[in-house]
Parts: structure tokens; sequence; C-alpha cells
């Protein structure tokens, strides 16, 4: 079967564990976009924590896309231009960050080129800026300095806090936000529906792609929806038992090109088993 669309998670699918692509992978990519397979960039990370991967894809050339903030934002590649977006209400904004400072734990969002938070000296903070590559700006205070549309906010800290506050949030802000965790220390908190197999379908109607005819690849948890939904949905064999159980086949580990495995069997069609 001839396949028209790859969409890839990023930590832990597409990247190894140094958020490198490695050469093999890279090669495979290049590949399947030569033969008219159009990537998408499916992932939790801020638009800007996404580019940087983008531009080296060269997806810009080959029509790929990207889908930040678990599917809040969709970004067609080829023109820079969003195509949809979902944003948190301030008011909600507000209740996050007061409910993240009642319980000590650090709160932050993302501006442009940048991650915005009250404490940016905070480990997990630090991990966040690293996994995206961006710089971290302090801010004095949280709800009047930000003027401007707020995708996701991150809640992060040691995971028993991190989960009473989830279960205190998702009964609090039912409807409003909804909250998951996407590392036992990453609260993701984020518009009521963003999810990434509705982004992705959001996106095939508007390019006219049949969901048969496209590929989701994923790790976690928050890949699920979109490897259900896809014609051909695939686990990293770095995935939890319960990610992997739900996919159609399971792939080798991001340490072990499982990404390239998945181009060369199913794309380029070079693997027989």
């Amino acid at each position: 079967m001839k396949y028209k669309m790859l969409v890839l998670d990023l930590d832990g699918t597409l990247t190894n564990n140094y958020k490198e692509i490695t050469p093999k992978t890279k090669e495979a990519l290049m590949q399947a976009q030569a033969k008219g397979v159009r990537i998408v960039l499916a992932s939790g990370r801020p638009t800007y924590g996404i580019t940087p991967i983008a531009n080296e894809l060269m997806l810009t050339n080959y029509g790929g896309f990207i889908l930040a903030f678990n599917g809040g934002k969709i970004i067609d590649y080829s023109t820079r231009e969003t195509i949809f977006e979902q944003t948190i209400d301030k008011p909600e904004v507000e209740a996050l960050y007061n409910a993240a400072n009642n319980a000590d734990l650090a709160i932050l969002t993302y501006q442009d080129y940048g991650i915005v938070t009250t404490q940016e000296n905070n480990n997990y903070v630090e991990h966040e800026a690293f996994i995206n590559k961006l710089p971290v700006t302090q801010c004095d205070n949280f709800i009047e300095d930000l003027q401007y549309p707020i995708n996701k906010c991150l809640i992060v800290g040691d995971p028993t806090p991190l989960h009473e506050l989830e279960l205190q949030l998702s009964k609090d802000l039912f409807g409003q936000v909804e909250v998951y965790r996407s590392a036992s220390f990453f609260l993701e908190c984020v518009p009521p529906g963003v999810d990434k197999a509705k982004s992705l379908e959001r996106l095939l109607s508007m390019i006219n792609i049949d969901k048969n005819d496209v590929i989701a690849v994923g790790d976690g948890f928050n890949d699920l929806s979109m490897i259900e939904y896809a014609g051909l949905g695939i686990a990293m064999d770095n995935a939890p038992q319960e990610v992997k159980s739900r996919a159609n086949f399971v792939t080798s580990s991001n340490e072990e090109d499982g990404v390239a495995r998945v181009i060369e069997k199913f794309i380029l069609e070079l693997d027989a088993e």
C-alpha cells in the first residue's frame, strides 16, 4: 500500500535519548519525502521547540506540517501559516497559576522563542528548556505579564504533589481545561478537546487525505489517540505495554532507529519481514 503521510511524535520516537535525529533516520525521512510522503511532526512541544527539527528535515520543501502543543496548533510549514489553534481562556490560566502556587509547584508557558515562568531556576523548568532548546524568561506577575493567547501551560514538580494537583484540577476545571501527565514530573494543561487524533483529523479534512493513507508513530499515552486513529498505528519498542498492545505494529526503540525501520518496511518497502 502506498501511504501518503507519516505522523511522528518527537521525544521518545523521532529523536534518540540525546534529543537528536540519527543520520540513518534522517536519511530515511528524506527518502520518504522524495517519494511524496508528507511528514507531520506531532508533539506536546511548543512551536519553536519543533521548528529546528522541521528545518532539519526541510519540511518547507516537501509540504510538511507541525502539530504543536499536542495538536492545539496546526502550522502549514510550507507557508509557516497557522491554520488552526485553540487557546486557554485567561480565567483558567489564572486558576492554574493559583493552584500551582498553592501547591508550591512551578508553572510555565511559552512566548514566541522562549519559555515564561516565575521560577526560572527550577530544575524541572530547566529540563523543559533543555528538551525544547529554548531560553527561559523570568516574569514578575504570571497573570498580568501574559497579554497574548496561551496554547498550553505546563505545571512541573515532584511526582507525588503533581499527581495530587492533577486529581484536583481534573475536578475543579472539568470541561474548561484538560490536564494529564506527559511525564511523571510534567502536568500538561491544554484547552478542552485538544488531542493529537482530533488535530490530525482536522488537518486531513483540510488537505483531503484519507486516514487509511496515514501512518502514525508514537511512544506515549498522549500518542495513543493518533495511533488508533491512523490507518496504520505504530508504537515504539520503548513505549509502555498498554500503548504497544493497542498499536498495529511495534517497531524498534528510539535508540535503535525505530522510525527508520518503519519507513523502510512500510514506505520504501525494503524490509520484507
